[in-house]
């Protein structure tokens, strides 16, 4: 396949952005460190006909080009490259495949009623991989750089931004070792890629309330482990579990941990509860990140900054267990159960499996039809609208 090749240089004022990121160092502070203003872009002669965004099927369907930035401890970051979409080509011994030396991101790029380009929080992101990469011992890197780099993927592949709410452009950051010998130890060569994937509306007909089944026996994460990073080496032991609760007829894992069965989170998503308290006060709550089990979700730390800001209910990053969720329920105290994450926003709960018993979980009082509950039906609308331009924030960037 023939290819253009050019060299890409950015405009004096992104070679200096810096969008308060920090950038650090695995080594001496004399390597090379990631430079958007030497971005190469290697593009395809002829490009790959759209998908109808009818028919997008998530993770199935991929754009032309890709990201790609390798490193070395040696030299440190290589220059960025724009490339034609493809596999890799790694050595059969390499780390990421024999020890899951591996972290990654997932976000989105939407497109307005205007035609432009955004991107939500992007800088939560790439703050979220260099913590992910600390815990590996894999190179830290510049974020602002980085998403420079992406953004430009995005002004390349835009016309792979499908129009439409709820329609958007999957962007998925990875981070591997291409150490190309075996032994557990530090790595001295890696690559970050970004790939993106066209999708649809999560809820393509509306909400649709899931059934949680709580896992008793597997633990998701503890104290003191990786649970707070994105790692692939987490998701992968979830899926038996997640397997198992589908054959009992629920739709997603309730992860706990420990005798009182704390809860932690809900499938691949950050977990939110609705409720009056005994006390009677109005509380919505989810998990601390304290202890190193749940991840710092972008989607969560909004919702907590979002309904801070309402300032209508008291909002508590604290410890609950699922007897107190039960208990709850029974009183008619539970209000609302929500999933919070990149890819649905938010997935409304309407029971419980929980010791031999389904717990049931209201949805809208209201309106019987409804498949969610007032508060996560605003928090998706007011989140969608800011993700589509709609309503002004500063968590929406505008790419192009």
């Amino acid at each position: 396949m023939a290819y253009a090749t050019r060299l890409f240089r950015l405009p004096p004022a992104y070679r200096t952005a810096t969008l308060g990121l920090r950038l650090l160092h695995v080594t001496s502070p004399a390597q090379q460190g990631i430079q958007a203003a030497q971005l190469q872009k290697t593009l395809v002669a002829q490009r790959k006909p759209l998908v109808a965004k009818e028919n997008l099927v998530f993770g199935h369907t991929f754009t032309d080009h890709m990201l790609s930035i390798d490193w070395t401890a040696k030299g440190g970051w290589e220059r960025p490259q724009i490339q034609p979409y493809g596999p890799l080509q790694i050595d059969p011994c390499c780390a990421v495949l024999h020890y899951a030396l591996e972290c990654f991101e997932g976000l989105k790029a939407y497109r307005d009623a205007q035609g432009h380009v955004r991107l939500f929080r992007p800088d939560k992101n790439m703050e979220r991989m260099n913590n992910s990469a600390e815990r590996l011992h894999l190179p830290q890197f510049d974020g602002a750089q980085v998403l420079e780099c992406i953004k430009e993927l995005l002004r390349i592949e835009k016309r792979w931004v499908p129009e439409g709410r709820g329609y958007s452009l999957y962007l998925r950051p990875t981070l591997i070792s291409t150490e190309n010998t075996l032994g557990v130890h530090r790595s001295n060569s890696a690559k970050l890629f970004v790939i993106a994937s066209p999708c649809g509306p999560y809820f393509p007909t509306g909400f649709k309330a899931v059934g949680l089944y709580c896992d008793e026996t597997n633990v998701r994460a503890w104290p003191g482990g990786v649970g707070n990073k994105k790692l692939g080496a987490n998701y992968a032991p979830s899926i038996g579990p997640q397997v198992r609760a589908e054959n009992k007829g629920y739709q997603q894992v309730l992860w706990t941990i420990g005798e009182d069965h704390e809860l932690m989170e809900v499938g691949t998503m950050n977990l939110f509860v609705f409720w009056r308290t005994e006390a009677g006060e109005l509380e919505l709550v989810t998990p601390p990140l304290a202890d190193g089990t749940i991840l710092p979700g972008v989607t969560r730390a909004s919702i907590l900054e979002l309904t801070r800001e309402w300032g209508e209910f008291k909002v508590s990053e604290r410890k609950v267990n699922m007897r107190q969720v039960a208990r709850a329920s029974d009183e008619g105290r539970l209000l609302e159960v929500f999933g919070a994450g990149t890819a649905c926003v938010v997935t409304p709960v309407n029971r419980i499996h929980f010791q031999g018993r389904d717990y049931h979980v209201p949805l809208d009082p209201a309106d019987a039809a409804s498949q969610a509950g007032p508060l996560a039906a605003r928090i998706y609308s007011t989140l969608f609208a800011i993700q589509y331009g709609e309503q002004p924030s500063k968590w929406s960037v505008v790419v192009d």
